[in-house]
């Protein structure tokens, strides 16, 4: 078997609070995301999922344990290094979409592709089929004001993969949107995962749409089990 796109090993993360000392979030997290998975991470509210999720994304640091992206150990890489590595490597998704209110959907697209050095015409035709496969190419002129909480929410996630990237990491992707609605944009999502064959951990709370997604792991007292 291939070397997993996303390895954590022994990761530890802590938090000073105050008169209370040192509070241990992650204890020891170990776990393993291969490519072509599409992996449930179910934890109640506070238990450290969005800090495993900032760790796995470089966007945090870990206190102990190691690292990998794509095979690689990044653990101990330079700020300019880790930045590099989340735009081409890591697309996140959030509970709410952060698109750029000023930019229409297709713009919101191409602007992390023109960041990474793709020709417009090229980032273009890339969010273009990116927004026809999620079922808003007609929104692609409009801006975020205009769209609904689910139509957004699509576009975050053709933001999200506008790198091509092989790692996707989504924080409750579908939390603030209706049970219809949330179901109508999971499904998307997981055609444009299953499409691209990515990695892809997912925290939610919702567990049918836990159920499915390949394998569901729970964090519990600090540790993935």
């Amino acid at each position: 078997m291939s070397d997993p796109m996303l390895r954590l090993a022994g990761v530890e993360k802590g938090y000073n609070r105050g008169r209370v000392g040192e509070v241990l979030v992650l204890q020891g997290v170990d776990l393993e995301v291969q490519r072509g998975e599409m992996v449930a991470l179910v934890a109640p509210s506070g238990a450290g999922k969005s800090t495993l999720l900032h760790i796995a994304g470089l966007l945090d640091s870990a206190d102990a344990g190691t690292v990998g992206i794509g095979g690689k150990d990044v653990t101990a890489l330079g700020e300019r290094a880790r930045t590099a590595v989340r735009r081409r490597e890591v697309g996140f998704v959030y509970q709410f979409h952060h698109l750029l209110p000023e930019f229409t959907a297709l713009e919101n697209i191409v602007l992390p592709q023109l960041a990474d050095g793709v020709a417009r015409a090229d980032a273009e035709a890339r969010a273009e089929a990116l927004l026809a496969e999620v079922g808003v190419a007609a929104r692609a002129g409009h801006r975020p004001a205009a769209m609904s909480g689910g139509e957004q929410q699509r576009v975050a996630f053709c933001r999200a993969l506008a790198n091509r990237p092989g790692l996707l990491l989504a924080d409750e992707p579908t939390g603030n949107l209706d049970p219809g609605t949330a179901d109508q944009v999971f499904a998307a999502l997981e055609r444009l995962v299953r499409g691209a064959g990515l990695a892809a951990l997912i925290a939610t709370h919702n567990l049918e749409l836990a159920a499915r997604m390949d394998r569901v792991v729970h964090l519990d007292q600090g540790r993935v089990v």
